[in-house]
């Protein structure tokens, strides 16, 4: 049974974590250009940044001296690093090339709910039919927004390529979110995604040599790659994964549901967007189902 302050630094370590990762989409579209004026490749983004991360981890376990995982944690860090290194910063590059921070921010915007599913079934907890409601009514809602900003209807149920592709990523944060803080309670939070970015070494290192960008990026471009690598790529896990551990996966992944918001606010100075009407009513809708979702109850099996 976690006591009432660790549950508080829990929550606040996580929205520390949530605050850093919440500049990611408008750093990914300076960093990505756009489709008449493309810049980085989504490939070299998604394995650069892990390749920077993974040799700063490589250095600070080595200066901690940090013992290897025992062998029952290999699997859990893998499924880590498949959703954190690999699944979600490829596909939110891949994205953001096509959409707006805005609208990513929104279509992400039930990653709280998805991350607390795959949380309750980790830590074996049954959720109670309020909560899978809200977690059907969550994606409805979600659906409809892209839909409507691809200006299509319910009726010919046509999505944005993009917009698939987020959703494939808001899967693999669920579940490398849901891995990580798992591991989170018996390994230190920093070693968790540091050694999930040194076992992908092998992986993101020639992929991020071998798709270099061949044309020439502006400084603002390499900043915001550099952002992704250190804070959206590694010291926001240092929080996230901490938060985890101290509050719950399933309580604490709800302070995700600021995260649209922060995003959102984020992207008007980064990129000039304005926060249209439509995004914000959507944008409010996500966090009224998400809150509703946090107050369902969620039992032990």
């Amino acid at each position: 049974m976690q006591d009432a302050s660790s549950s508080s630094r829990g929550l606040w370590l996580g929205l520390l974590g949530v605050t850093l990762f919440a500049a990611t989409l408008p750093m990914a579209r300076i960093a990505t250009g756009t489709v008449q004026g493309p810049l980085m490749s989504a490939l070299f983004i998604a394995m650069g940044r892990a390749m920077v991360a993974g040799m700063l981890s490589l250095c600070l376990l080595a200066w901690m001296r940090a013992k290897r995982p025992v062998r029952e944690d290999w699997p859990a860090l893998a499924m880590t690093a498949g959703g954190v290194v690999f699944g979600f910063p490829f596909f939110t590059s891949l994205a953001m090339r096509h959409v707006p921070a805005v609208h990513a921010s929104v279509i992400l915007g039930v990653l709280p709910l998805a991350t607390a599913i795959v949380g309750a079934w980790l830590h074996r907890q049954r959720p109670s039919r309020m909560f899978w409601l809200c977690g059907i009514l969550g994606c409805a809602w979600v659906v409809g927004y892209a839909l409507l900003r691809a200006g299509s209807t319910f009726a010919t149920l046509h999505l944005q390529a993009a917009d698939l592709m987020l959703f494939v990523a808001m899967a693999c944060a669920a579940v490398g979110y849901g891995f990580g803080g798992r591991l989170s309670k018996h390994m230190q939070a920093e070693h968790v995604i540091c050694w999930a970015l040194v076992i992908s070494l092998p992986i993101t290192t020639p992929l991020a040599i071998w798709s270099w960008p061949d044309i020439e990026i502006p400084l603002i471009s390499w900043g915001a790659f550099a952002y992704m690598s250190v804070f959206s790529m590694w010291l926001g896990f240092f929080a996230w994964y901490r938060g985890l551990a101290l509050g719950g996966t399933v309580r604490v992944s709800q302070v995700q549901l600021v995260q649209p918001f922060l995003g959102m606010l984020f992207s008007v100075p980064l990129l000039g967007e304005t926060l249209d009407m439509q995004s914000l009513v959507f944008g409010l809708g996500v966090i009224v189902i998400v809150f509703l979702s946090k107050k369902a109850p969620v039992h032990p099996r």
